[in-house]
């Protein structure tokens, strides 16, 4: 009789050996961004822009210290797109964290030393700044380098928990620093998270023998930028029906222009989260003010409390990491197994819904305080968690799909891309602030709460323009699908 050989067992796929080191470095170094970040635009306004709290300065010196945090957070976001090439081409991505972590931390010393010298402080956040984001876009492209066809499966799941320690870190900074600043000043408020900094690069450093590292790629002429650059020059030999790189093909690798193609398919997609970047930094800085002007007793049955202005974004993080585990294992599984795909594009879409929704309860919470009222934080907080949801469908989703969407030799610089949207959207932010603090028409017409009506209105123009683009938009999965990269991509279906 013929024996029966039983079929081997499946491998199970296994986290790589190096996730604990990133995942650590990860939520030590977001403590030290986010926990500077928690007070800064409170410290500015009282130490140098309004120190005496009158309320004829007011709105002006507001404006001035928002627009000031969000300049920083424009430059932390453009550099990653600067860094993710410089890694890609030159040192590789462990080099790179490595080296720009050490300046890292030498920007929070500034920052403690200058606490009364605003030329002083400023170096100090733009040093951070190029620290923060000189390695950010290799930190999160790093995640997925760890990965190959073996373990793919858990990619989604790793970007989850990724995220879950950058709010983590994010938690414990935002609700251990605003109470360090009360009681010891800003010294000691912002030379803890540069400890905080000084430790994240050790974790990593620690981990040095367990790191995937893809080497760098050189400077290829098969390369986006300039691939693009040839494309433009040479825009008079592009014949009927082809696409504009497609001029590239004779100079240029043909299977790197349909790479360069995918990615600019991509940036079509990440265009419409401008609009969720142009607003979502304002909880750590715009509403801070409004927090410290509302009732912020909390009382929770068994104690009552008062929660620091600063640390009112706490709930950002706590309902993140609810909304990580509950999306990832609960809503998305329920409507893909109801046959209701929860693509991409659909996150996307609901993400922007949710970003306006949440801006319209800022609104009213505005226009109490305007109108001499003192509104109780949980109103705040029910914006912090409709904005949560928001964030979990919008900047989880970007971070997988910058890495999954885009060529293996383009991979950190895709994530700087996807970054450099947060970059521009902080860059409006900053420019309408700007236009306050200079007075005229801005001053008066979005004083008080018709700010947020305005950056609602501006959300609900992207939200219309992606109802009618994303059914057109095009994608395609470089982990799934790694090889062919000249067949034609295939639509994206129904959103």
């Amino acid at each position: 009789m013929e024996e029966t050989i039983p079929a081997s067992a499946p491998v199970k796929s296994r986290f790589p050996k190096s996730v604990p080191y990133i995942i650590g470095n990860e939520a030590a170094e977001r403590f030290s961004f986010y926990g500077m970040r928690s007070i800064l635009t409170l410290f500015l306004v009282k130490q140098f822009f309004n120190p005496t709290g009158n309320a004829a300065l007011s709105q002006q010196a507001d404006a001035h210290a928002n627009k000031l945090n969000h300049l920083f957070v424009m430059v932390a976001y453009a550099l990653p797109f600067v860094g993710g090439m410089v890694a890609d081409w030159f040192t590789g991505k462990y080099k790179l964290i490595l080296y720009i972590s050490i300046v890292y931390c030498l920007g929070h010393l500034l920052l403690s030393m200058f606490d009364a010298s605003l030329g002083g402080f400023e170096i100090g956040m733009l040093v951070v700044a190029i620290g923060a984001g000189g390695i950010k876009s290799c930190v999160s492209a790093n995640v997925g380098d760890q990965f190959d066809a073996s373990n793919q499966d858990l990619l989604s799941k790793i970007y989850g928990w990724f995220y879950f320690s950058i709010n983590a870190g994010s938690m414990l900074a935002t609700m251990a620093i605003p109470t360090i600043y009360k009681l010891y000043g800003p010294k000691w408020a912002f030379g803890v998270p540069g400890i905080l900094m000084a430790l994240a690069t050790i974790i990593f450093f620690s981990g040095r023998k367990k790191y995937v590292r893809v080497p760098p790629q050189g400077i290829n002429r098969n390369n986006l930028v300039f691939i693009t650059w040839y494309s433009l020059m040479h825009l008079g030999k592009k014949k009927p029906g082809q696409s504009m790189l497609d001029v590239a093909k004779g100079a240029y690798d043909p299977e790197r222009v349909e790479g360069v193609k995918a990615v600019y398919r991509v940036i079509a997609v990440f265009f419409f989260a401008l609009a969720f970047w142009a607003v979502w930094d304002q909880c750590l800085s715009e509403w801070t003010l409004y927090a410290a002007k509302s009732d912020r007793n909390i009382n929770l049955g068994f104690t009552s409390f008062i929660i620091e202005p600063g640390a009112v974004s706490t709930f950002n993080t706590v309902f993140l990491m609810i909304f990580i585990v509950f999306f990832n294992y609960g809503v998305y599984p329920f409507f893909d197994k109801i046959g209701l795909k929860t693509t991409p594009l659909r996150r996307l879409g609901i993400g922007l819904i949710l970003t306006a929704l949440s801006f319209v309860v800022i609104a009213f919470t505005h226009n109490s305080i305007e109108h001499g009222g003192t509104p109780s934080i949980w109103w705040q907080v029910l914006a912090f968690m409709i904005l949560s949801a928001a964030e979990v469908l919008v900047s989880i989703t970007g971070l997988e799909y910058a890495y999954t969407h885009s060529p293996k030799s383009m991979k950190s610089t895709m994530t700087g891309i996807w970054l450099l949207v947060v970059s521009f959207g902080n860059l409006i932010t900053a420019v309408v602030n700007g236009f306050i603090e200079d007075g005229g028409w801005w001053a008066r017409h979005l004083k008080g709460a018709n700010y947020e009506w305005f950056f609602v209105i501006f959300i609900g123009v992207f939200i219309v323009a992606f109802m009618f683009v994303s059914p057109r938009l095009k994608e395609r999965n470089y982990i799934t699908d790694p090889y062919v990269d000249n067949q034609v991509i295939a639509d994206t279906h129904q959103l």
